[in-house]
C-alpha cells in the first residue's frame, strides 16, 4: 500500500487513523438525512423569501440548512455505525514466497 501524506506527521496520523468509519447502512442514512434537511430548508427558504420578497432570505435559510446538514452528516456519529461489517483478518504472506514473486516477475519496458 502507498504511503499516506500523514505518515510524516505523527500526531495527525494518529488522529486520522483513529477516526471511526461509517458502515453502508450509515452512509444510506447520512445521504437520506442530508437530502431531507436541504430540501426542507430550501422549501422553507423559498416560502419565506417569497413572503418577504427578498431572495437573499432564501439564500440565508438554504445556507443554514447546508450548514446543519454538514454538522449532522460529516462526523461519523454513533448512529451511523450501528451495522459494522465483519471484516476478515489480513492473511500473512510468507516472506520467501513474496521474495520469489518479486524476482520472477517479467520486466516491462
Amino acid at each position: 500500500m502507498g504511503k499516506s501524506m500523514f505518515d510524516n506527521i505523527p500526531f495527525v496520523k494518529n488522529i486520522v487513523d483513529n477516526v471511526p468509519s461509517m458502515d453502508y447502512e450509515g452512509q444510506r442514512l447520512a445521504e437520506r438525512l442530508y437530502q431531507c434537511v436541504i430540501v426542507l430548508f430550501a422549501v422553507v427558504g423559498f416560502v419565506w423569501g417569497f413572503i418577504c420578497q427578498q431572495f437573499v432570505q432564501t439564500v440565508y435559510i438554504l445556507g443554514a440548512g447546508v450548514a446543519l446538514a454538514v454538522l449532522l452528516v460529516i462526523p461519523p456519529w454513533a448512529f451511523f455505525r450501528r451495522h459494522p461489517l465483519p471484516w476478515q483478518k489480513k492473511a500473512a504472506e510468507p516472506k520467501a514466497a513474496a521474495a520469489s514473486n518479486k524476482k520472477n516477475r517479467p520486466k516491462t519496458s
